[in-house]
């Protein structure tokens, strides 16, 4: 299984948000520019994010974008689900089931519990908990590079 692109840009769009909260919000330039991504791929990410509910603009129209709910609410299965339909590795674990085999087949057992631990790992994943470690890596990174800076 492979995560599609625009999931993980959009997943990026919002540590970006996240981590420039404001009332005037960020344009799309901003975001393209800070996250090095090209603008105008950027335009159906944020169409969906903003369709979804998880982003919207600051002020109407030609304003900049803010997270549309707390960190602590959105989730990257949120994420997932603005760009994807309900997560399902196998076409056996669509619901409804299409596989006749699958009222008799014990690998389906083992492929629906795969697909429910990493929906529930999705699910509780929050963008708050992705933002904070990102926020400690680069505390991290900045006293490294003093640390550096004074030796010299």
């Amino acid at each position: 299984m492979r995560i599609n692109t625009k999931v993980r840009y959009g997943l990026r769009v919002l540590i970006e948000l996240g981590l420039h909260e404001s009332k005037n919000g960020m344009f799309q330039r901003e975001i393209a520019e800070n996250q090095q991504l090209s603008q105008k791929y950027l335009d159906p990410i944020i169409s969906s994010l903003k369709a979804t509910g998880l982003i919207m603009n600051s002020g109407g129209r030609k304003s900049g974008y803010i997270l549309a709910k707390p960190k602590s609410e959105i989730t990257v299965y949120d994420v997932y689900r603005s760009f994807e339909p309900e997560l399902s590795i196998i076409h056996c674990s669509n619901k409804p089931v299409t596989c006749f085999l699958s009222r008799v087949c014990v690998a389906n057992e083992y492929w629906m519990g795969l697909n429910d631990t990493m929906t529930n790992y999705l699910k509780k994943t929050t963008l708050k908990s992705i933002i904070s470690k990102h926020q400690k890596i680069q505390k991290k990174i900045e006293k490294e590079n003093q640390t550096i800076n004074h030796c010299k």
